[in-house]
């Protein structure tokens, strides 16, 4: 069995290195098609496939209906051409996402051609498998084992279907989570149905299905193993041990296609532990590990941090204190890198390790992140991944590593990160606040710039410019006092500044200007808004380089506004809600 200390992912210059050398993909193509049920099929892509015969294979194979159904990858509806789609690419197969085609259609091939019986190996690895070399180990140790007759176990806990996969001496090799037997997922074990694969889930900014290819994101984000997160991948295993609530779900109309079910599932290396940090003292967690994983957390904005997903391994090294020695490792990633702004869970945010300063190793690592890079990466690695989440990841990202070089510690980051309720009203926390004002100046730049478009056109606008030059003037001088002094400002906003943005809105609409009102361009795809204050996914990209820009010239005043408020005060005690899977 491979070793338990695992280096990460490949990083910087050497992944963009082996990324180049890499030339076109091979016109052969493997893809793994799932259905909104759970419903999973293995195709092998040639150059004459396409949406149509994609479909017929799943119906022919799967006995699902494919009328009036859409085949995605992430936000991409895939039309007919199937030639962008990369190898090992998970695809979704979702009901009454758009009219049938008025293209030509295609000749369809006799059902003997699309017959397909999915003979892969019981687990198959999804992505770019040559960067999870040790995983393969692990696969070929579970699949050993299960030739002679040791088969995975279900874990008892947690809301999801989740399953422990041992090796040839009966230990646990890996964890295996079904993305379909999540919470409200079609076909979770423990009761939390109702849902479809796709449709927001136990978080809001979250769909249902989506956590496996979260979990593979925070180990891959893991440079170096910074954090210590656990080897995880995302594959296609094959087992009868799995839960189908329906076998007409799955496709299975008899006893003998019961006997094995496909799954998509993510695959993470188990790692031996003595209890996790609910059953352990705080005190003796190493002020390094705290770091390392509040600095991840932070990045992927992680809202459901808690304590039951540290795991505590005790070291002993042989030396006299050997017990009070001990190292953390996190697991259970699926509830970051969410399609909005959310209010985080961070356990760490009260111990004591958290409010030390980062060490000059921290600092550096951070200052070395490159978010867009990041971004890229995940592109390349995980094509399903909504760019919604890219954004998260991109905005927490400078937001940590600005806050880093302004000298704030961990607690305080996570704090500005955080809401409070005031009352029984949940209010923005200061990290959307930002937001929320960096939008503000952008909707005003728009504002001005249709204006100006306007005027020199020469239209005539009677009482409409009278009154539209007069908001311009006001917003203008709102605009000179928050120049003047960010730090007021920033003082007084909080759900003030909501009132303000919405008043702007109607100030708009009555107004004879073109510019597009806030909100108003989420498409159909994305979520719904119901705990959001900052939406990133509406902006197209040009408004999204200028709203960075905004918040990165924002940060710094609300930073020292930030540590004014807070001299001689501790941080807010939170209740929050986490979610154990």
């Amino acid at each position: 069995m491979a070793a338990a200390a695992l280096k990460g992912p490949l990083s910087g210059s050497d992944y963009l290195n082996n990324k180049s050398t890499e030339g076109n993909q091979a016109v052969r193509r493997r893809v793994f098609v799932q259905t909104e049920t759970g419903c999973v099929l293995g195709i092998e892509l040639d150059g004459s496939e396409n949406v149509h015969t994609v479909k017929k294979k799943l119906q022919l194979s799967l006995h699902v209906p494919t009328e009036e159904t859409s085949l995605m990858c992430g936000d991409t509806v895939l039309k007919n051409d199937l030639s962008t789609v990369r190898n090992h690419s998970p695809l979704l197969l979702t009901r009454n996402c758009l009219h049938r085609s008025s293209s030509t259609p295609c000749l369809s091939p006799s059902a003997t051609d699309l017959y397909q019986k999915d003979q892969s190996c019981p687990i198959e690895v999804i992505g770019c498998s040559s960067h999870f070399p040790v995983t393969k180990q692990l696969v070929n140790d579970i699949v050993e084992a299960m030739k002679i007759g040791i088969d995975p176990i279900p874990v008892r806990g947690g809301l999801g279907g989740a399953y422990f996969f041992r090796g040839i001496n009966g230990e646990n090799v890996a964890i295996i989570k079904p993305t379909d037997e999540e919470p409200f997922a079609p076909n979770n074990p423990k009761g939390f149905v109702g849902k479809a694969l796709g449709q927001p889930g136990l978080k809001h900014s979250v769909r249902v299905g989506e956590t496996g290819f979260r979990e593979v994101a925070a180990y891959l984000l893991d440079y170096d193993g910074f954090a210590n997160v656990p080897l995880t991948a995302l594959v296609k295993v094959t087992h009868p041990i799995f839960n189908v609530n329906n076998d007409a779900v799955n496709g299975n109309n008899g006893h003998q296609q019961r006997e094995q079910i496909n799954k998509i599932a993510s695959f993470q290396q188990f790692i031996p532990h003595d209890c996790d940090a609910s059953d352990h003292g705080t005190s003796s967690f190493p002020v390094s590990a705290v770091h390392r994983i509040g600095i991840l957390d932070i990045r992927i904005l992680n809202i459901d941090r808690h304590a039951g997903n540290l795991l505590v391994r005790k070291l002993d090294d042989g030396g006299v204190n050997r017990f009070n020695r001990v190292d953390l490792v996190p697991i259970d990633h699926g509830l970051c890198l969410p399609e909005s702004l959310e209010d985080p869970y961070f356990e760490w945010i009260h111990w004591p390790q958290a409010s030390i300063p980062f060490s000059e190793d921290e600092l550096q690592y951070i200052a070395n992140l490159d978010p867009f890079h990041d971004s890229e990466m995940l592109r390349v690695e995980l094509p399903m991944i909504h760019e919604a989440c890219l954004r998260v990841l991109v905005l927490c990202t400078i937001f940590l590593k600005e806050a880093a070089s302004f000298g704030l510690c961990l607690a305080q980051v996570g704090d500005m990160m955080s809401r409070e309720f005031q009352g029984h009203a949940e209010e923005p926390s200061k990290l959307e606040l930002i937001c929320i004002e960096a939008r503000s100046l952008l909707q005003i730049s728009d504002m001005t710039v249709n204006y100006s478009s306007e005027n020199e056109d020469e239209f005539q606008f009677d009482l409409e410019y009278e009154t539209l030059n007069g908001d311009l003037s006001r917003i203008s001088e709102d605009t000179v006092s928050f120049q003047k002094n960010p730090c007021e400002k920033y003082g007084n906003i909080s759900m003030n500044y909501l009132s303000k943005l919405a008043e702007t809105g109607e100030t708009k609409s009555k107004s004879s200007i073109n510019a597009t009102s806030l909100g108003n361009k989420i498409s159909n795809e994305q979520l719904p808004m119901s705990s959001s204050f900052v939406t990133l996914a509406d902006m197209n990209e040009e408004e999204w380089l200028a709203f960075l820009e905004n918040f990165q010239n924002l940060l710094h005043p609300a930073f020292e506004n930030y540590k004014l408020g807070k001299v001689g005060q501790r941080l807010t005690q939170r209740f929050g809600t986490s979610c154990k899977f």
